[in-house]
């Protein structure tokens, strides 16, 4: 199995730290990767934190599963100035660019299995001239890719896909089509298949309104929009059902019927997902052409330095993207 690449993130936010402590949970696991990402920034957290990691400059992804059980593997990086925790400095904009680029194109080139990224601060990159909206959209143009990403949170009790993500509520609903639902799924069945290897993924479709409509009493868009499109999956063979009722899709007993839930709007979605498991949560991105995980937080630069970072979730995003690709090569 090749290793995973890990991206450095904003260097003045918790990333070093994240990195450093995943490899002290998962060292003596087979799971190898390495960072893409500034030796000396990672010493000074080192040394700062009192962290019992090592180090070790790989110079090709290659190394990195020889080095990983003794040393966290890094492919050097420089940066422009010295980071400080909690401060944002654009001036190391670009090296956090470099670290995503470079960690894409291992994987398209097939020296790494995924990629796992750190959160990015998307005001130090914008004074770069970062134009893209946000992390997914610069990793889908670094793919290749011109269709729409989808993002998926996942737990280990949960998965769930909103079809329309930051947006006003307004905006969200007068924006959700049949045809953005239909899509939507679509990834997700395929995704299921190929990356999590479910021969055959149940997805259960939550409604719009309250309690999905009520037949029309409490709108229409869950007939008019929302049905037409299971019908349509129905009818390509993806085994979707609903428009379920939201407010009842997410007690323990309903979850055990379905391997996905298609939500209508971010909080619909995301609200269930960070109350089971708001330390464990991974963001997958679906529908670009390599594997890619993060952990459901940003760069918390308010603890940064601390010492208090809680690994949980970019520990989760590591073993997930293995198993994806696992499944993927398998």
């Amino acid at each position: 199995m090749r290793p995973i690449a890990i991206t450095m993130g904003d260097p003045s936010g918790i990333g070093g730290e994240l990195s450093l402590k995943a490899w002290q949970n998962l060292k003596d696991s087979q799971i190898p990767f390495y960072c893409l990402d500034n030796v000396d920034r990672l010493q000074n957290i080192i040394d700062h934190l009192n962290l019992d990691t090592k180090i070790q400059v790989i110079r090709t992804p290659n190394e990195a599963k020889s080095v990983f059980p003794n040393a966290l593997p890094v492919f050097d990086l420089p940066l422009q100035t010295v980071s400080i925790p909690g401060q944002l400095d654009s001036a190391n904009g670009q090296t956090v660019l470099d670290s995503i680029s470079l960690a894409v194109e291992h994987t398209i080139e097939g020296k790494a299995a995924a990629v796992v990224t750190n959160p990015i601060h998307k005001a130090a990159l914008y004074e770069t001239g970062f134009t893209y909206p946000g992390h997914t959209e610069y990793l889908a143009a670094l793919g290749g890719e011109n269709k729409p990403s989808i993002m998926m949170l996942a737990c280990d009790s949960l998965r769930v896909i909103p079809v329309t993500i930051h947006q006003s509520l307004k905006t969200a609903i007068d924006g959700l089509t049949t045809e953005k639902i239909i899509y939507t799924a679509e990834i997700a069945h395929k995704a299921l298949k190929n990356l999590y290897d479910i021969k055959e993924p149940r997805l259960a479709i939550s409604g719009l309104n309250p309690h999905a409509g009520e037949s029309g009493k409490m709108g229409h868009e869950d007939e008019e929009i929302i049905a037409p499109a299971i019908t349509s999956l129905k009818n390509k063979g993806i085994n979707a059902f609903g428009p379920l009722p939201a407010d009842t899709m997410f007690h323990a007993e309903a979850r055990a019927n379905y391997d996905i839930a298609i939500c209508m709007y971010h909080d619909q979605a995301l609200i269930p997902i960070k109350t089971l498991d708001f330390h464990g949560g991974v963001n997958v991105t679906l529908g670009l052409p390599f594997i890619r995980t993060s952990p459901d937080h940003g760069t918390a630069l308010d603890i940064a330095g601390k010492g208090i970072a809680n690994p949980s979730s970019f520990v989760n995003a590591i073993k997930m993207a293995y198993t994806m690709a696992k499944a993927q090569q398998k």
